[in-house]
């Protein structure tokens, strides 16, 4: 008989022995800070180097900035440059001390550029000129064109007005008012005050103003005094009759309309006074005279650049020139500065043996800133319609510039001599007067601090001073 087997245990299994626990590890000792960054509450900076997004971003970022400040302190001493070159001019004594005679006075001329506005030229006279002219004591007027044929007009009735003062052709209405220019100019007489008799000048911004200013030299010296007579219109054709059945051509009453509408019609808008039609035009150069009292040298005048480009595929250009502006600046300082010294030369003038005999002369009064017309919009170059524009009396922007050889030879051009040339590259521009507002600020902290520290006064002893 077989053994009863025993029932299984139904208590648990006995639990493992508990391992022994680990101690953590002991926390990194932390990193040294530095005592003066951690008095100015600095944390420590990273020991690793941003990720490579980053370092990229900053090292563009950096670059563009650095460039951006770089051009401009040295655009700024540039212009700090010829600036001292003609502040001298300023100091100088006044010879009449009684005011008998006019200053000598600039004559500025600007005017839109091609597809923008005037605020461009007038930011750029600001930027680049004024700063020169205004460090050299003189005082000039303005001549400003916002269409095209502005400062044509303006120089060409300047120059008639002399003509007119030699041939003593002008006519005097008793009814007529004088203008504001008249005015002055009866008081100086009445007083005996005399016109300036040394050189003036004349400053053209722009390759389309110096277009127009070559234009109105032109139609003023070899144009008539009179403007010549317009051609009378033709009558309108009569409409023909309609025939009496016919329904459309009935009399209809007219709608009325209302009272405020018909104000608002009846008040007249202003509108600005229309520009002077030329007196001659280019062709009829050759078969016109000068007058026998022309002076041999004319006023003095100078070019100046403009540089204006617009478009977004010229993006490229533009950043170009944007981080190159200091050139900009050192170029129309030498050219304005010139102006202020009133040293001047004859406009040369080159013999081309290939071209025709009629066109084998080229004057330099018509390269000058020829590079400029690449840079305008190509509206400008197409063929504008015949009524597109009822207030430009003539198109003078696009035609090229035709010259004659009596006007040519008598033009004369700023320029600086050698000896100017040399003093001015000798000036030295302190960096003060370049620097920043941060560099300026830090440097006036430095010697607020070293000032205060060793530069304390000391206690008087009371024997050194002055008792009454």
């Amino acid at each position: 008989m077989s053994e009863p087997v025993p029932p299984a245990s139904t208590a648990p299994p006995a639990a493992p022995a508990a391992a022994t626990a680990t101690p953590p590890p002991p926390p990194k000792a932390p990193r040294p800070q530095n005592q003066a960054l951690r008095m100015l509450g600095i944390p420590n900076l990273p020991s690793k180097l941003p990720s490579r997004n980053w370092m990229i971003f900053w090292t563009i970022s950096a670059s563009i900035t650095a460039a951006i400040i770089y051009d401009r302190r040295e655009k700024r001493r540039n212009i700090a440059k010829w600036r001292h070159a003609v502040e001298h001019l300023a100091a100088e004594p006044i010879t009449d001390k009684l005011g008998l005679e006019q200053p000598r006075k600039l004559t500025i001329y600007l005017s839109a550029p091609p597809g923008d506005g005037l605020r461009v030229a007038q930011d750029h006279y600001t930027e680049y000129v004024k700063p020169v002219l205004a460090a050299s004591g003189l005082d000039w007027e303005f001549v400003q064109g916002r269409r095209e044929g502005d400062v044509r007009a303006v120089v060409a009735e300047r120059v008639r007005k002399v003509r007119r003062g030699w041939e003593n052709k002008e006519e005097e209405d008793p009814n007529r008012e004088p203008t504001k220019d008249e005015l002055i100019e009866i008081y100086r007489q009445q007083r005996g005050i005399k016109d300036y008799g040394g050189i003036r000048g004349d400053v053209v911004i722009g390759r389309h103003t110096w277009k127009e200013y070559l234009r109105g030299l032109h139609e003023g010296w070899l144009g008539p005094l009179v403007a010549p007579a317009e051609p009378t219109p033709l009558p309108p054709t009569p409409a023909p009759a309609a025939a009496e059945g016919d329904a459309s051509t009935e009399d209809k009453p007219a709608e009325e309309k209302p009272a405020e509408e018909k104000k608002e019609e009846e008040a007249p808008k202003p509108k600005r006074p229309p520009q002077p039609k030329p007196y001659n035009t280019t062709s009829d150069y050759p078969s016109e005279s000068l007058h026998p009292l022309t002076p041999q040298e004319l006023t003095p005048s100078i070019p100046i650049r403009e540089p204006h480009i617009l478009g977004f595929l010229n993006t490229p250009t533009r950043m170009v020139r944007f981080f190159n502006r200091r050139s900009l600046a050192d170029d129309i300082g030498r050219e304005v500065a010139a102006v202020c010294l009133a040293t001047y030369r004859e406009f040369q003038q080159q013999t081309d043996p290939e071209a025709p005999s009629a066109d084998s002369v080229q004057y330099e009064q018509a390269k000058e800133l020829e590079w400029e017309e690449k840079d305008w919009p190509k509206k400008v170059w197409k063929e504008v319609e015949a009524n597109a524009d009822k207030e430009v009396t003539e198109k003078i922007h696009t035609k090229p510039v035709v010259m004659d050889p009596r006007l040519a030879h008598r033009m004369r051009r700023f320029a600086l001599t050698p000896e100017d040339e040399d003093r001015v590259s000798k000036i030295k521009v302190p960096e003060e007067e370049v620097e920043g507002w941060i560099k300026g600020s830090f440097r006036h902290m430095y010697r607020w601090g070293v000032d205060k520290a060793f530069n304390k006064k000391k206690p008087v002893p009371l024997e050194d001073k002055d008792v009454e």
